[in-house]
Protein backbone atom coordinates (compact mmCIF):
# COMPACT_ATOMS: atom_id res chain seq x y z
CA UNK A 1 0.00 0.00 0.00
CA UNK A 2 0.79 3.29 -0.81
CA UNK A 3 3.05 4.73 2.52
CA UNK A 4 4.75 8.56 2.77
CA UNK A 5 6.77 8.75 6.85
CA UNK A 6 7.78 12.13 7.19
CA UNK A 7 10.70 13.37 9.39
CA UNK A 8 12.76 16.03 9.95
CA UNK A 9 10.67 18.65 12.11
CA UNK A 10 11.64 19.98 14.90
CA UNK A 11 11.91 23.47 17.17
CA UNK A 12 14.47 26.18 15.67
CA UNK A 13 14.85 29.63 15.98
CA UNK A 14 13.39 32.18 13.90
CA UNK A 15 16.15 32.58 10.92
CA UNK A 16 17.27 28.77 11.19
CA UNK A 17 16.66 25.93 8.87
CA UNK A 18 15.42 22.90 8.43
CA UNK A 19 15.36 19.68 5.96
CA UNK A 20 12.02 17.78 5.60
CA UNK A 21 12.47 14.40 4.18
CA UNK A 22 9.13 12.36 3.21
CA UNK A 23 10.21 8.38 2.49
CA UNK A 24 7.56 6.87 -0.06
CA UNK A 25 6.50 3.18 -0.66
CA UNK A 26 4.39 1.71 -2.07
CA UNK A 27 4.24 2.86 -5.95
CA UNK A 28 6.26 3.82 -8.40
CA UNK A 29 7.66 7.15 -7.09
CA UNK A 30 9.57 8.09 -10.11
CA UNK A 31 6.14 8.76 -11.88
CA UNK A 32 3.90 10.38 -9.73
CA UNK A 33 4.57 14.40 -8.63
CA UNK A 34 5.52 15.04 -5.30
CA UNK A 35 4.16 18.03 -2.92
CA UNK A 36 4.27 19.50 0.57
CA UNK A 37 1.55 21.05 2.54
CA UNK A 38 1.34 22.52 6.07
CA UNK A 39 -1.22 23.25 8.24
CA UNK A 40 -1.73 25.86 10.77
CA UNK A 41 -3.73 26.02 14.03
CA UNK A 42 -6.77 28.25 12.61
CA UNK A 43 -5.58 28.03 9.52
CA UNK A 44 -6.56 26.66 6.13
CA UNK A 45 -3.93 23.69 4.82
CA UNK A 46 -1.42 25.53 2.81
CA UNK A 47 0.18 23.93 -0.59
CA UNK A 48 4.12 25.09 0.06
CA UNK A 49 5.73 23.34 -2.72
CA UNK A 50 5.34 21.00 -5.66
CA UNK A 51 7.82 18.80 -8.01
CA UNK A 52 7.18 16.72 -10.79
CA UNK A 53 8.08 13.36 -11.60
CA UNK A 54 11.74 13.73 -12.23
CA UNK A 55 12.17 17.06 -11.05
CA UNK A 56 12.48 19.52 -14.35
CA UNK A 57 9.68 21.96 -12.36
CA UNK A 58 9.17 23.55 -9.48
CA UNK A 59 6.35 25.27 -7.96
CA UNK A 60 6.48 27.40 -4.27
CA UNK A 61 3.98 29.04 -2.62
CA UNK A 62 4.78 33.30 -2.62
CA UNK A 63 4.72 33.38 1.16
CA UNK A 64 7.97 30.45 0.81
CA UNK A 65 9.51 31.61 -2.11
CA UNK A 66 13.28 32.24 -2.00
CA UNK A 67 13.44 30.69 1.14
CA UNK A 68 11.81 26.96 0.41
CA UNK A 69 13.59 24.22 -1.84
CA UNK A 70 11.49 21.37 -2.88
CA UNK A 71 14.06 18.45 -4.37
CA UNK A 72 13.73 14.98 -4.84
CA UNK A 73 15.96 11.60 -5.08
CA UNK A 74 13.90 8.96 -7.43
CA UNK A 75 16.78 6.50 -6.40
CA UNK A 76 15.92 6.60 -2.89
CA UNK A 77 12.21 7.31 -3.06
CA UNK A 78 12.74 10.42 -1.01
CA UNK A 79 10.94 13.73 -1.12
CA UNK A 80 13.01 16.76 0.63
CA UNK A 81 12.11 20.41 1.63
CA UNK A 82 14.89 22.44 2.38
CA UNK A 83 13.92 25.36 4.64
CA UNK A 84 15.61 28.48 5.21
CA UNK A 85 15.42 31.67 6.92
CA UNK A 86 12.54 30.45 8.77
CA UNK A 87 10.14 32.76 10.64
CA UNK A 88 7.18 32.00 13.12
CA UNK A 89 4.37 31.90 10.52
CA UNK A 90 6.43 28.67 9.12
CA UNK A 91 4.98 26.71 12.24
CA UNK A 92 2.73 24.01 11.29
CA UNK A 93 2.32 20.71 10.44
CA UNK A 94 4.03 19.48 7.22
CA UNK A 95 2.81 16.92 5.24
CA UNK A 96 3.92 15.00 2.08
CA UNK A 97 1.49 14.32 -0.84
CA UNK A 98 0.89 12.28 -3.93
CA UNK A 99 -1.97 11.26 -5.91
CA UNK A 100 -1.79 7.51 -7.38
CA UNK A 101 -4.87 6.28 -9.32
CA UNK A 102 -6.85 9.49 -8.70
CA UNK A 103 -6.31 8.95 -4.91
CA UNK A 104 -4.27 11.44 -2.64
CA UNK A 105 -2.18 10.42 0.03
CA UNK A 106 -0.93 11.59 3.10
CA UNK A 107 1.87 10.95 5.42
CA UNK A 108 1.12 11.50 9.07
CA UNK A 109 3.08 14.93 9.34
CA UNK A 110 5.87 16.45 10.77
CA UNK A 111 5.93 19.41 13.13
CA UNK A 112 7.61 22.40 12.70
CA UNK A 113 8.26 25.29 15.26
CA UNK A 114 10.18 28.41 14.27
CA UNK A 115 10.45 30.40 17.93
CA UNK A 116 13.03 32.38 20.03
Amino acid sequence: QVQLVESGGGLVEPGGSLLLSCAASGFTFSRSAMRWYRHAPGKERELVAGITTFGGSTDYADSVKGRFTISRDNAKNRVYLQMNSLKPEDTAVYYCNTNVRYISYWGQGTQVTVSS
